[in-house]
């Protein structure tokens, strides 16, 4: 694994991982979820280097913030943890996504592949759905959220919310909230109001039925939709939420549903078995293309 550093248009530098393939044939593009980096998501680690072993080279889209790690006291548990992504700015998502793409395409890889993991995924589909480049060649979303769902599930998410509204009109927008958001990370308050406020990601609405449909719609790449059984973040039906979601495309039939056995929405302990659904898609995807 190597360090990559990419250079936004508004003069920020995003450092990813690169794990390399060997070749410029085919990439993966993978945007990491809220609050996850490769240095402490074993499912990023497990993916780029299964990748890498079967000459694709894997990219780990880091975001704003998270390629930086934060150590903190879970006193729910009294143990030490890590985590990433303490800061972001959600309103330059599609700016984010399209300089690894550009990144890609400068490089000369033949095949890119657009991925995401949990928000990552809602990520590479707001990029997808507005961009009007033809820079990607495939895509996989795996384990997105209906965002306004999701904030109706998560423990705490009432109380994270209205403090990050007091630190925000103290001027405090930077301060990290002392109680976890989520129930699993600490984050700025900045970051936690944008979260809310993410209308451009609020881009998988099948369960609450906030936000917007039209960026699946537009997606002209064909892809895969990857999901675990016991996601527990997609309303008890794994399988039926990404159906839906993938019927809000234009060519559903073009795409593929695939759901891992009894994998969460982290695929805890199922980070191998996620890596090679992800080989397995892409490598069949362009055998199938190449004849």
């Amino acid at each position: 694994m190597d360090i990559l550093r990419i250079r936004t248009q508004r003069g920020l530098e995003l450092k990813g991982a690169v794990f390399d393939g060997g070749n410029r044939e085919n990439v993966l593009i993978m945007l990491s979820g809220i609050c996850s980096n490769v240095f402490q998501n074993d499912l990023l680690v497990a993916t780029g280097e299964l990748l890498s072993k079967n000459g694709i080279t894997c990219i780990i889209a880091h975001a704003m913030d998270s390629f930086s790690c934060l150590a903190y006291s879970d006193f729910s548990t009294g143990k030490q943890k890590n985590t990433g992504v303490v800061f972001d700015d959600f309103s330059v998502v599609y700016e984010d996504v399209e300089s690894y793409v550009k990144y890609a395409k400068k490089e000369g890889y033949k095949n890119i592949i657009l991925a995401g993991h949990s928000l990552g995924s809602n990520k590479i589909i707001h990029y997808l759905g507005n961009t009007p480049d033809d820079f990607v060649d495939y895509f996989i979303v795996s384990s997105p959220i209906d965002i306004m769902h999701w904030w109706k599930i998560m423990p705490d998410i009432d109380r994270c919310f209205n403090l990050a509204k007091q630190f925000v009109d103290e001027n405090r927008g930077n301060d990290i909230l002392p109680y976890m958001f989520g129930g699993f990370s600490p984050m700025s308050a900045d970051a936690v109001l944008g979260f809310y406020h993410a209308d451009n990601l609020k881009n998988c609405p099948v369960i609450s039925g906030i936000g917007e449909t039209n960026s699946l719609y537009s997606i002209k790449p064909n892809g895969s939709f990857i999901i675990g059984s016991k996601d527990s973040v997609v309303g008890g039906d794994a399988e039926g939420f990404m159906n839906k979601l993938n019927a809000l495309t234009k060519h559903p039939y073009n795409n593929q549903v695939i759901v891992v056995p009894d994998a969460s929405h982290i695929f805890y302990n199922k980070h191998n078995e996620y890596a090679s659904t992800i080989l397995d898609c892409i490598q069949k995807h362009f055998a199938f293309t190449a004849v």
